[in-house]
């Protein structure tokens, strides 16, 4: 079957990345595991940058998910450390999909210098599967849903102490430098780790650009020592999840996709949640869905009420919690793929671009907005 094209910085662009899985490429992956039957149809190719993946079919009908890294964005010690956040997470109850086990008991499968997932299929519908991230849910019902379940991951998560990933590892959902006291010199110090940031920082125009994200930072300071640190999935957008059914009463039957995880806590990881799901950041005009944040904000306090100060870190780390992701993507687009066009978007309009419009009307109008829900919603039982 022919490819389709891939989710770019600017929506759907014919120029993939990655080149797609191929029939043969998967049976070799696929010897690497006690299998009864051999591929024999790829049913579909997945649209979602980073990374290549398939659906494959075997001989007797069964099904395997298939995901390809290249090990300078993925190595067997970054998938591991996923792995094992994914492996606890299944043991608390929740329906994470662990990967398939080699003849080896790998968890990951190596052939021509590629590294590969294998897992079977989730039950369920894959909704939003060809939905970029940044867009809202399809109703209010979901939003909820969804807020309960990531609610149910963090409890789940808390008694997991694997330390913080590594700086180096690209494109994850961390805050190593914006929870330091000092926001440009940790960001350059941690982008010395990232390929091709340095340039960066190195910038006459950096300390300009700087300015826009300094008063969010100083919003943030006096919370610094409060943080109680936790995993998160980093990445929670609907296309994540599998749900029961295409009813707006449809439940979240399967979570996946942990590439971006790392050790941050509750409040940014939900901050990351609205980040991804309230604003409409790919349409020419951005809006907020205030309908399906309100329900999602709700569905997580049923489950998980925020502390005070958890709930003003929510608001402190929303318009910071796109900067570290934004320029990983900046070194990503320019080091790994030569894409030096994606990579200026990453810049300009990712990084700059979100962080003036909450410095704007609009995006004032939604801080305060979630200031004042988030105390609603705490004082309602």
């Amino acid at each position: 079957m022919t490819a389709p094209g891939q989710f770019g910085v600017k929506g759907v662009q014919a120029e993939r990345h990655w080149p797609p899985l191929t029939l043969n490429e998967a049976s070799r992956v696929l010897e690497h595991f006690a299998l009864a039957f051999t591929p024999d149809t790829l049913l579909w190719h997945g649209q979602r940058p980073f990374s290549a993946t398939a659906l494959v079919k075997l001989a007797d009908g069964t099904v395997l998910f298939l995901k390809r890294h290249d090990p300078r964005l993925r190595d067997h010690r970054a998938l591991m450390e996923e792995h094992a956040f994914m492996t606890h997470l299944a043991a608390q109850g929740l329906p994470v999909q662990v990967p398939l086990k080699d003849r080896t008991g790998r968890s990951v499968a190596e052939e021509n210098g590629c590294i590969y997932e294998v897992f079977r299929p989730i039950p369920g519908l894959d909704l939003y599967r060809d939905i970029q991230s940044w867009e809202p849910f399809f109703c209010v019902e979901q939003a909820r849903t969804a807020g309960r379940a990531l609610a149910q991951l963090h409890l789940a998560s808390q008694e997991y102490a694997a330390p913080a990933r590594p700086n180096d590892r690209l494109l994850l959902s961390s805050f190593q430098a914006i929870t330091q006291p000092d926001l440009a010199n940790s960001l350059a110090q941690w982008g010395k780790s990232q390929p091709g940031l340095s340039v960066i920082f190195q910038s006459p125009s950096w300390e300009q650009d700087l300015k826009v994200l300094l008063p969010f930072h100083d919003r943030l300071k006096p919370l610094l020592p409060d943080i109680e640190p936790l995993w998160g999935h980093g990445d929670w957008h609907p296309s994540n999840q599998f749900w029961t059914s295409r009813e707006p009463s449809a439940e979240i039957c399967g979570i996946f996709d942990f590439g971006m995880s790392d050790r941050t806590c509750a409040a940014y990881d939900l901050a990351v949640a609205i980040e991804r799901t309230a604003i409409t950041w790919l349409a020419p005009d951005y809006t907020v869905a205030w309908d399906q944040l309100t329900a999602l904000l709700a569905g997580y306090h049923s489950i998980h009420p925020l502390s005070s100060t958890e709930r003003r870190l929510v608001v402190a780390f929303l318009p910071l919690v796109h900067v570290e992701f934004a320029l990983s993507e900046v070194s990503y687009y320019r080091t790994l793929v030569h894409d030096e066009a994606s990579a200026t978007v990453a810049y300009s309009d990712y990084l700059l671009g979100h962080a003036h419009w909450f410095a704007g009307p609009e995006g004032q109008t939604l801080l305060n907005w979630l200031e004042d829900t988030l105390e609603q919603t705490a004082s309602c039982p």
